[in-house]
């Protein structure tokens, strides 16, 4: 893509995810994550009243009386978009490549952060870190998000979920908001999720094309794996053959969405189709 298509496209990005978050998500961003970001300040004696969530259990156990800790709210927050650009995010079947609308999604989110003046960061993964760029403030550091959102070229086609939380984990030192955009089309996540569950406030939104769900009756048709690009000769006119790929489908996102429940994380799962609008607005008010 030569500068001047690039630089266009930057532009329809901001036009339209800038209005969406000045008119619809900046006050919905506020509400349900200012405030949220708590830092850690110090240690005193537990007097009446005090929340008992609170307790430092091991100070209270060294001194045998009871003790908390005591926190400052964060007036700046920080929010990391952490951004799968895998194979299987360039596939399409009707409106838009699923990477087009991580973007959109991400940007939204990128503008509606600093309408609040907070820090935005953004993590390219596929199977490893292919772009790291540490949190900012400003306008310009929002554009340089999106040209890279727009732009990058990833070295490698396959996912690793595992390695990018252990990368975030390692990079991220205080407390954050991470988004995770991705179709979550992995295993073996769930430790590394974990720990970054327990320090972030975590959010993962899939992203689908509902293709994806079902395998059409079209008859025995080669197919090729987007990642590891291997490609098989599939019968598809096998009725078991189809349900096996829908029910594994099916299996993934469950475990998906009970990963993210069960962390205490948040999650959203946004069709192709389907408007990212909606998803988003009903997900903050479900925070608030």
């Amino acid at each position: 893509m030569d500068t001047k298509a690039l630089l266009k496209k930057v532009r329809k990005i901001e036009i339209k995810t800038r209005r969406l978050s000045d008119n619809i998500f900046g006050g919905e961003y506020q509400s349900t994550f200012k405030g949220r970001g708590m830092t850690f300040s110090e240690v005193r004696q537990y007097q009446y009243g005090d929340d008992v969530r609170a307790i430092d259990w091991n100070v209270t156990a060294r001194y045998n009386e009871p003790f908390i800790k005591v926190f400052e709210e964060e007036r700046e927050l920080t929010m990391m978009l952490v951004v799968d650009v895998s194979g299987s995010e360039s596939f399409g079947t009707k409106t838009q490549f699923k990477r087009e609308i991580l973007t959109e999604i991400a940007a939204t989110l990128a503008f509606s952060a600093l309408q609040n003046n907070d820090k935005v960061g953004l993590l390219l993964f596929s199977d490893n870190v292919e772009l790291f760029i540490p949190p900012k403030k400003g306008k310009s550091h929002i554009l340089r998000i999106i040209r890279e959102l727009l732009e990058f070229q990833p070295i490698s086609s396959k996912t690793n979920i595992a390695t990018t939380f252990e990368y975030l984990s390692g990079v991220l030192k205080k407390k954050a908001i991470v988004f995770v955009l991705s179709d979550f089309m992995d295993e073996g996540y769930e430790k590394n999720l974990r720990i970054v569950a327990k320090k972030h406030d975590l959010t993962g939104i899939r992203v689908f094309d509902p293709i994806e769900a079902v395998l059409p009756n079209l008859g025995i048709v080669p197919m090729q794996d987007a990642e590891t690009k291997i490609v098989r000769w599939i019968n598809t006119f096998s009725k078991s053959t189809r349900k096996i790929y829908a029910d594994a489908y099916r299996e993934k996102v469950k475990k998906y969405e009970e990963l993210f429940s069960k962390n205490g994380a948040g999650h959203l799962s946004c069709s192709v189709e389907e408007s990212y609008v909606k998803k988003l607005l009903g997900y903050f008010k479900t925070r608030i």
